[in-house]
């Protein structure tokens, strides 16, 4: 029997708009919403879990993927201060003894709206820091904030973002020793009068975080180091104190904004949303232990999962519901007419 391919894919959008990707999930979903799929898609035959895996494998996870990403930027815009970017390997992926061979895709996630606005795959011979680099000879980062962790902390990838009109914020790790050795002694013997601060007190059942910025004030010292762009060193500390534990952290950022201490805060912390979306990828789906077989299946389910946690998070916001993202999907799973408010909502 022949099915047509929208079919099949409006199947797997709604039922991973209701938290379900696995194929066993899929069959059961459809057999039983099959009146409100031929209801209100005109879906009158449901595949078998077969087919549908044979399908997933066949059609093009990229294309997809960027037609779905297509749909998102132009239903929710792509407003907002900062795109943060990191990259998550699918760990079901990797080959038996080399978990460094697992499928990673390596996204840039508008952390306003949730909308990613771009995603490549990375095979087991490549990395993050080219594949990055490319996406910026087609990512439009103008008047955005770019923020990646340490690994990105690269002379080039800096380069491009300035050229393309954008701004850049990295951690600084031991990828740059000799930048780090720098910064790091500076702020171990700078005086107050060197440093701009501010500082932030949470505290949440029991658990108090403290954070201080501390910028310096005057960094025409690093210019032997020929940073593209540098106007900003600071430093984050982290102090969390629970159940009468205390334990601190420092971090250190280079970035191209000469903002105030708290701006620059604001912005490092922004990037935790794209971890975020990357946590909620294996709690809401379990994308980790996904056994489809081929990339593509692997690249279209991934993109399909963004789309909902978007679609979601953007629905939830304009009708302040106060609700998870989990708990939405399952009320959707249970209940077609909300699905249904969602799939009109986009």
């Amino acid at each position: 029997m022949k099915y047509p391919l929208a079919e099949i894919l409006i199947i797997v959008m709604c039922a991973v708009l209701c938290g379900l990707d696995t194929l066993g999930d899929l069959v059961i979903y459809a057999k039983n919403r099959k009146e409100f799929l031929a209801k209100e898609f005109g879906i009158e035959a449901i595949p078998s879990k077969a087919t549908f895996a044979r399908v997933l494998s066949s059609v093009n996870g990229k294309a997809i993927g960027d037609a779905i990403l297509d749909i998102l930027r132009m239903r929710f815009g792509v407003s907002g201060e900062v795109i943060a970017v990191d990259g998550k390997a699918i760990c079901s992926t990797a080959k038996p003894g080399n978990p460094h061979s697992a499928l990673q895709i390596l996204s840039a996630y508008m952390t306003d709206n949730g909308v990613v606005l771009a995603q490549e795959a990375i095979h087991e011979k490549t990395n993050e820091i080219p594949v990055f680099q490319e996406m910026l000879t087609y990512l439009d980062v103008e008047g955005k904030t770019v923020t990646a962790d340490a690994m990105h902390c690269q002379r080039e990838t800096c380069r491009r973002i300035i050229q393309r009109k954008g701004n850049y914020l990295f951690g600084l790790k031991e990828n740059q020793p000799s930048l780090l050795k720098d910064v790091r002694l500076f702020f171990e013997n700078a005086d107050r009068k060197e440093l701009d601060s501010f500082q932030t007190a949470e505290k949440n059942a029991g658990r108090i975080e403290k954070r201080v910025c501390r910028k310096i004030k005057d960094i025409s010292w690093l210019n032997e180091h020929k940073w593209p762009g540098l106007q900003s060193v600071f430093s984050i500390e982290r102090t969390v104190e629970t159940h009468g534990r205390s334990s601190k952290e420092v971090s250190f950022y280079i970035s191209s904004c000469d903002s105030s201490p708290e701006f620059l805060m604001t912005m490092a912390r922004e990037h935790w949303k794209i971890e975020s979306m990357h946590w909620l990828l294996d709690v809401t789906f379990s994308e980790d232990n996904c056994r489809l077989l081929s990339e593509n299946a692997h690249r279209t389910m991934n993109a399909l999962r963004k789309f909902a946690l978007a679609l979601h998070k953007n629905f939830l916001a304009a009708y302040h519901k106060n609700s998870s993202i989990k708990a939405h999907m399952l009320s959707a799973l249970l209940d077609s007419d909300l699905l249904l408010s969602i799939l009109h909502f986009l």
